[in-house]
């Protein structure tokens, strides 16, 4: 098994000073590694209505290429069905389904879990054309206001 490199940067460089082309050289060099290692890491923005780049690299099943992991928020007020516009024949697969949501004073995660009563929960999942959160039969917290993250891996 091979470790793959993580974005470390170096904290300390030597640069000459009496070799111009080599001073040259030295922060080229620098200017990459800085770049290639702040390009490496996990982007954390959530922006609403745009869709962002993690900076996440995934390596599937033993392939060389790597694919990275768009991320996207849709806001929401009830239980339903939300319209994400996303083009599934690009997607590799959805490693990050998740959210939250209040009903006015308290807050739950998505998908909620009763642990006392299972008709009381709070299901997400994603069809072809439309987020869908439901709520169970019974009693489960009333939804004021909530956020879906949505991450994928594009093959783009």
């Amino acid at each position: 098994m091979t470790l793959q490199q993580v974005p470390y940067l170096r904290q300390q460089r030597q640069f000459p000073y009496d070799d111009l082309r080599e001073l040259a050289n030295q922060v080229d060099q620098a200017y990459i590694d800085i770049a290639q290692k702040v390009n490496s890491r996990v982007i954390g923005i959530f922006a609403s209505g745009n869709q962002i780049v993690t900076g996440e690299q995934w390596y599937l099943f033993g392939q060389p290429t790597k694919q990275q992991t768009i991320r996207q928020i849709y806001s929401f007020t009830a239980a339903g069905s939300i319209a994400h516009g996303i083009n599934f024949s690009t997607i590799t697969t959805f490693p990050r389904i998740f959210g939250g949501f209040t009903d006015g004073t308290n807050w739950y995660p998505l998908p909620y879990v009763d642990v006392i009563a299972a008709n009381n929960q709070v299901n997400l999942y994603l069809t072809p054309t439309n987020i869908v959160i439901t709520a169970g039969g019974g009693s489960p917290p009333s939804i004021t206001s909530g956020v879906v993250v949505l991450e994928w891996l594009s093959q783009f």
